[in-house]
């Protein structure tokens, strides 16, 4: 699969089951690509903070790790970085600079500076928009959902989590080799008599 097919596919797909085993495993292969110690190839600090930021409010750290223990944010990076074009690049990085614009206009700061539940309803209101836009198909057609910004960075923070060791195993309890393999054994009602 080449980068521009797996890109589509990220960008199409509503769901993570939608991806096929083959762009998956390109996905979870992204993963191993990342560098033991954090480098940042396109997101300048603070925006890799703001990054970091709405990945961990999009998957926060319950009683199972979230998106910044799973670098979900060097994931990202990574994307925009090498696969990304300079259309799409441009709408990241504008749409990373409009979030900031929205806090200031809103709380007098910067998004990452912000209490948690001002930056939810700034995310909550861009989530909105993005199903606003997607249900009015005059709207839509205009402005696509996969060319906005928080369209953009939900479907990457979900990919890149679930993608990861930590979503993978941790969430979706996959087990690459099974820890044991029963065979031809009877069912328990079977057993039982």
């Amino acid at each position: 699969m080449h980068r521009r097919q797996a890109l589509r596919l990220l960008a199409s797909a509503a769901a993570l089951p939608v991806l096929s085993r083959e762009a998956f495993s390109l996905f979870q292969a992204l993963h191993n690509q990342l560098p033991a110690k954090p480098v940042l190839k396109t997101l300048n600090p603070h925006q890799n903070a703001t990054v970091t930021t709405i990945a961990e409010l999009i998957i926060p750290r319950t009683h199972t790790p979230g998106a910044k223990a799973a670098r979900v944010n060097e994931f990202i990076d990574l994307i925009v970085a090498e696969w990304y074009d300079e259309e799409e690049k441009e709408t990241f990085v504008t749409g990373l600079a409009n979030v900031d614009s929205r806090a200031r206009g809103l709380y007098g700061k910067n998004f990452v500076n912000c209490a948690q539940k001002q930056q939810g309803s700034i995310l909550q209101a861009m989530d909105d928009e993005v199903a606003e836009r997607a249900a009015n198909p005059r709207r839509r057609r205009n402005h696509p959902p996969e060319k906005n910004f928080f369209f953009m960075i939900k479907q990457l923070t979900l990919v890149g989590y679930y993608t990861s060791q930590i979503g993978f195993e941790q969430e979706l309890h996959a087990e690459i080799i099974p820890s044991r393999h029963a065979g031809c054994v009877p069912g328990e009602e079977e057993a039982a008599k």
